[in-house]
C-alpha cells in the first residue's frame, strides 16, 4: 500500500493515523504514572499506585474504612493494610517493609533517632473488660465503680485478690488477669495509666491482640481484660461486644460512679473521652508513622485522612481531633 501521492505528500488517512497514534501513546504514558506511586501534576492522570499499611490493632479498622473511601476516589491506587500491633508498625516502617506504620502510643526516643515521623489522626481510648457472665453479684460493682488502686493491685503489683476484694462484695472467686502478649500501644498506654512506664510492667495472662484478648476473657468466667474502644464495643450496636462487660472505673475516688464515669455504652464512652471526663491516658491519639517523612502516594492518603477523611471518623466509633489539631498535623508533615 502506498501512503504519498505522487507529489510526495502525506495523505489525509496517514495524517489521522499518525495524530491517533499519538494521542493514544500520551494517554498511555499518562495513565502510568511516574512508575514510583507519586502523585500526579494537577490536571494530568490520576493516582496510581499501592499503599503498604501495617501496625496497631487499635487503627485497624478506621484504617481499612478510611483505605475504602480513599479508593472510591482514587480507583488507580490500592492500599494494603494488616494488623499485628504498634511494635510490628513501627519496625516494619522504620525497615522500610511498609509505607505507613500505624501507632497506638506514643513513640521512643530511639524510634525518632532512626527516622520515625509521626502524626495524630485520630483519638481512641483502653477500657478495662470482664466477663459478662461473672458469678459476682454486679450490682455493687456498677454502683460504685472499681477502683484505680484496685486494678493497679491487680496489673502492676500482681496482686492474687478475689471478686469480692475487687468489687467490694462478699465473693471468693479469684480474678483471672489477662495482658496482651504483642507489643501494643493498648498495653503501653494501660500501663502508663497505672503508673507504669511500659508495657513490660503489666502482669497478667499474655494473648495475642486486641482480638485474642476479648475473646479470652469471654471464655472466662473470672477473667479481667483489656481492649482498645472497637474491640470492647460492637460497632452496630453500640454495646458492649457480646460476652463482655466494661468495668467501670471510679475516676475520681469518690466511692460511687458518677454519671460521667459510665461508659456502659458506646456513645457514653465516647462522650467521656471527648470531654476530658476519662483521662488521657487510657485515651490517647493514635498515630500514622513513616520513615524521616512522609512522600509520594503516602503524603496524599495522609492529606486526604485530616481533612476529608475525617467525616468518617465519628461514624466509625473513633473520635475526631480537634480542628487545632488538624492543622497542627497539616503543618507538621508539610514542612
Amino acid at each position: 500500500m502506498k501512503f504519498l501521492t505522487n507529489a510526495g505528500r502525506l495523505t489525509p488517512i496517514v495524517l489521522a493515523f499518525g495524530l491517533t497514534l499519538f494521542l493514544l501513546t500520551a494517554f498511555t504514558s499518562w495513565g502510568q504514572g511516574r512508575g514510583d506511586g507519586s502523585p500526579f501534576p494537577k490536571g494530568v492522570g490520576e493516582l496510581h499506585g499501592t499503599i503498604r499499611v501495617s501496625g496497631a490493632w487499635a487503627l485497624y479498622p478506621m484504617m481499612v474504612k478510611w483505605g475504602e473511601e480513599f479508593r472510591r476516589v482514587h480507583p488507580r491506587v490500592r492500599v494494603d493494610i494488616s494488623a499485628g500491633g504498634a511494635g510490628k508498625g513501627v519496625a516494619d516502617a522504620l525497615a522500610g517493609l511498609v509505607d505507613i506504620g500505624m501507632v497506638s502510643r506514643d513513640t521512643s526516643t530511639e524510634e525518632t533517632k532512626q527516622g520515625a515521623f509521626y502524626v495524630p489522626v485520630v483519638k481512641d481510648a483502653v477500657f478495662p473488660t470482664m466477663n459478662a457472665e461473672n458469678p459476682l453479684p454486679s450490682k455493687s460493682l456498677f454502683e460504685r465503680g472499681m477502683k484505680k488502686q484496685t486494678l493497679i493491685d491487680l496489673w502492676i503489683k500482681a496482686k492474687h485478690l478475689t471478686w469480692g476484694e475487687a468489687a467490694g462484695i462478699d465473693s471468693k472467686h479469684p480474678v483471672h488477669v489477662y495482658t496482651r502478649s504483642d507489643s501494643c500501644g493498648a498495653a503501653e498506654t494501660w500501663a502508663q495509666y497505672l503508673g507504669g512506664k511500659n508495657q513490660e510492667d503489666l502482669n497478667g495472662i499474655g494473648v495475642y491482640g486486641d482480638p485474642g484478648l476479648a475473646e479470652a476473657v469471654k471464655k472466662d468466667l473470672l477473667g479481667i481484660g483489656y481492649n482498645n474502644l472497637n474491640y470492647a464495643y460492637d460497632f452496630k450496636t453500640g454495646f458492649p461486644i457480646k460476652g463482655l462487660r466494661i468495668v467501670p472505673i471510679d475516676l475520681n475516688g469518690n466511692g460511687r460512679l458518677d454519671p460521667e464515669e459510665d461508659v456502659r455504652d458506646k456513645n457514653r464512652a465516647v462522650r467521656a473521652v471527648a470531654s476530658g471526663a476519662y483521662p488521657s491516658p487510657p485515651a490517647r491519639e493514635l498515630y500514622l508513622l513513616t520513615k524521616d517523612r512522609f512522600k509520594g502516594l503516602s503524603k496524599e492518603f495522609l492529606r486526604w485522612i485530616l481533612t476529608d477523611g475525617q467525616k468518617y471518623v465519628e461514624e466509625n466509633g473513633y473520635i475526631k481531633l480537634s480542628k487545632n489539631h488538624v492543622n497542627d498535623a497539616l503543618k507538621r508533615f508539610d514542612r
